[in-house]
């Protein structure tokens, strides 16, 4: 999930807009999450089943 899309619990304000240092904790983290940590979970799933799909196919071509 990406920081724009959340709301603070504590100020109701955008985390994006970081208006307290709850909001710009939780930004600063969301960042740092690193390459897929703001990927969608059902992007992640569908990434994961062409890999095995590449994989076993690969497999079949060689055996």
């Amino acid at each position: 999930m990406t920081y724009d899309r959340l709301v603070c619990a504590n100020c109701a304000a955008p985390v994006s807009e970081g208006r307290c240092p709850v909001c710009r904790a939780n930004r600063e983290r969301l960042q740092q999450e690193g390459f897929l940590g703001g990927t969608n979970p059902m992007a992640l799933i569908a990434l994961l089943a062409v890999l095995i799909t590449a994989v076993a196919l690969l497999a079949h071509q060689t055996a």
